[in-house]
């Protein structure tokens, strides 16, 4: 009887065992295929000490791209972001372009779902849409030096379509 109750002691731990690498590979899968996340590819990088002279990013600040949708250009730089002040219509849908100059900063923006790491050289690219007039602050999440706690900025939802665009 002895043997049996052993048996079954090392069955308690090999299925769980075998069952753990099963489990993770099928979240590696999902993710990959299911969630659509992925790492970006050569077409989503650019030479961050030329970024003065790269398209988006030459230009930085909101763009309509069509109605209710704009792109915000954003570049990430020791210890601001370039627009610091985004001015839009309730209703829209916005998409941010973002890359860094110099280090790893982040992008969050609270009560959204934007969430990114904005690397050197590295296009990040998030998309939100902002239904309620206000305004939403966006800082960096990741330290990058002694003035991080500086590096914020405001989404500015305006109720009304002012014709105001851009970062100031």
């Amino acid at each position: 009887m002895k043997r049996k109750t052993t048996y079954y002691y090392e069955l308690f731990w090999i299925i769980p065992s075998l069952l753990l690498p099963i489990g993770m590979l099928a979240t590696l899968l999902f993710t990959s295929y299911g969630a659509d996340v992925h790492l970006p590819g050569a077409e989503g990088r650019v030479d961050p000490a030329k970024l003065d002279s790269t398209p988006p990013f030459d230009n930085p600040g909101v763009v309509q791209v069509g109605p209710s949708r704009y792109e915000v250009r954003m570049v990430g730089e020791i210890w601001s972001f370039n627009p610091s002040e985004i001015h839009l219509p309730a209703g829209s849908e916005v998409t941010f372009v973002a890359t860094s100059r110099d280090v790893v900063h982040g992008l969050f923006i609270p009560r959204t779902n934007v969430n990114v790491m904005v690397l050197p050289g590295q296009i990040a690219r998030a998309t939100a849409r902002f239904d309620k007039p206000g305004t939403y602050l966006f800082i960096c999440h990741e330290y990058c030096g002694a003035g991080h706690h500086t590096m914020a900025g405001q989404i500015i939802v305006d109720a009304a379509d002012n014709g105001d665009r851009g970062g100031k």
